[in-house]
């Protein structure tokens, strides 16, 4: 798979402001100083790092923000990145990239704020998701608090445990548009789990309300629902699912980084 995935770099500004771009007077979040550096530096570069990842495409309404910072202009004139104008959704910016016929499968998509992300991580999602129609990361919360205990996540709770997602997503092949275009759907209520279950109809929604629904259970029923193979990648990695989101996550980030 040398070089084959296109990677999707998510970098884009929310309808209203964000609280870590405002304190840190930048334009968009994706370049408020993390560990001395804007945040995107540091993912970008641990996609454009791995072997099997041939181009990077950011995602984001403000390309020119990046190519007008110092620190990011890198970006700009790498051989292998190009940006895209997105809109406000991210999976309707997925979707009009996928009819103009030119962003090629599989696709990994992550985000600007997933500071940590590093060869490692993207060693075992690529792995374990290659052959898989969509594939989602996420962290059982024991891996989590067993290295950092006073991290607060967003948590979904299943049979098999409490679930984080670690904004890393894998769609492998044309068969992925269905599950896009329902994301678009329910993506402005995409903190709040059971709305995105219930998408899924009403025994998804009542086996996890009832704890009966383990969280591969219900990957696999997402695949029968879609005809495709749908599949979690339960991270080895608790930094995994720490994204740069609050001034909290900032200053664990920058801790694990001098350690």
């Amino acid at each position: 798979m040398t070089g084959s995935i296109t990677a999707i770099l998510l970098a884009g500004a929310r309808p209203i402001a964000d609280p870590l771009a405002t304190a840190a007077g930048v334009p968009v979040k994706p370049l408020v100083p993390v560990g001395g550096e804007p945040m995107i530096n540091r993912p970008a570069r641990a996609l454009l790092d791995h072997p099997a990842i041939g181009q990077v495409i950011v995602l984001t309404q403000r390309p020119d923000v990046f190519a007008a910072d110092p620190a990011t202009a890198w970006l700009a004139d790498h051989p292998h990145v190009r940006f895209e104008t997105g809109g406000q959704g991210i999976a309707s910016s997925l979707l009009a990239l996928l009819e103009r016929g030119d962003l090629p499968f599989p696709i990994l998509l992550t985000t600007a704020d997933h500071v940590l992300l590093d060869r490692t991580m993207l060693d075992q999602f690529v792995a374990e998701a290659s052959g898989a129609d969509i594939a989602v990361a996420m962290v059982e919360r024991a891996t989590l608090l067993a290295r950092y205990p006073d991290s607060r996540r967003t948590w979904l709770k299943f049979r098999d445990g409490w679930w984080s997602g670690a904004n890393i997503f894998w769609f492998g092949s044309n068969k992925a548009r269905p599950v896009i275009a329902l994301w678009q759907e329910v993506e402005q209520d995409r903190k709040k789990g059971w709305k995105i279950l219930a998408a899924f109809g009403p025994f998804a929604l009542l086996g996890a309300l009832l704890r009966v629904m383990t969280l591969r259970g219900g990957m696999g029923r997402i695949g029968r629902k879609f005809g495709l193979t749908a599949r979690l990648v339960a991270m080895d990695s608790p930094e995994a699912c720490i994204d740069a989101d609050k001034p909290a996550d900032v200053t664990l980030i920058e801790a694990i980084l001098r350690g």
